[in-house]
């Protein structure tokens, strides 16, 4: 990768969320999602739609281990990776597609999203591999995946690509397990814990 493409990441952290909602915009992602659509029942999510789960998140960033990282280019933050133990996705665990294929303790990685204007850039696979770097620097041997595999290539919408898009996971090396839907894999990779690597320079 060429160095001025490197994607460097920051914890979510008090001192990292200015940079955070530079990258989720006005709308906070998706809807007003702040990246809370996975971690609450859906009628409180639907409630705290923008301020609401944008303070829900800010209280989440307080506490360890943070929720995810702040993807960084050239200094600049362009995206945000949801990363954390599978317990606090409630509704994620009850999804046919996204529940557990079997009993190993994993981290799951549960949204991405890039800032406007650096999108469709090829930094998904970067970032994928910051979010295992995280994984790996928190003790995790495991990092979990349910991305979007079109067909065709193509989405109905920018939200329905929430948890990524497989050809990224498979070029950060990540392997399929299997699927619940056709267009839905179980994805998997195995991380060397302890390994932090390409974090993004304070200040």
């Amino acid at each position: 990768m060429k160095e001025d493409s490197e994607v460097r990441w920051a914890p979510l952290t008090a001192r990292t969320f200015a940079d955070f909602e530079l990258v989720m915009g006005a709308n906070g992602g998706a809807r007003g999602c702040w990246c809370m659509h996975w971690r609450v029942p859906f009628p409180e999510w639907q409630r705290g739609r923008g301020s609401g789960n944008r303070e829900r998140m800010a209280e989440r960033a307080a506490s360890d281990p943070p929720p995810g990282v702040v993807c960084y280019l050239r200094g600049e933050p362009v995206g945000w990776v949801g990363i954390g133990e599978r317990a606090e996705y409630r509704r994620m665990q009850r999804s046919p597609v996204m529940r557990p294929v079997d009993d190993v303790p994993a981290w799951v990685i549960s949204c991405i999203y890039l800032r406007r204007g650096y999108r469709r850039r090829g930094l998904q696979a970067g970032m994928i591999e910051a979010a295992c770097e995280f994984a790996a620097g928190y003790g995790q041997h495991t990092v979990d995946a349910y991305p979007v595999d079109p067909a065709d290539g193509r989405l109905a919408g920018a939200d329905n690509a929430m948890t990524g898009i497989a050809s990224a996971y498979r070029a950060a090396g990540f392997t399929e397990l299997g699927r619940a839907k056709a267009d839905r894999p179980v994805m998997r990779r195995v991380v060397a814990a302890g390994v932090v690597g390409s974090p993004a320079p304070s200040g």
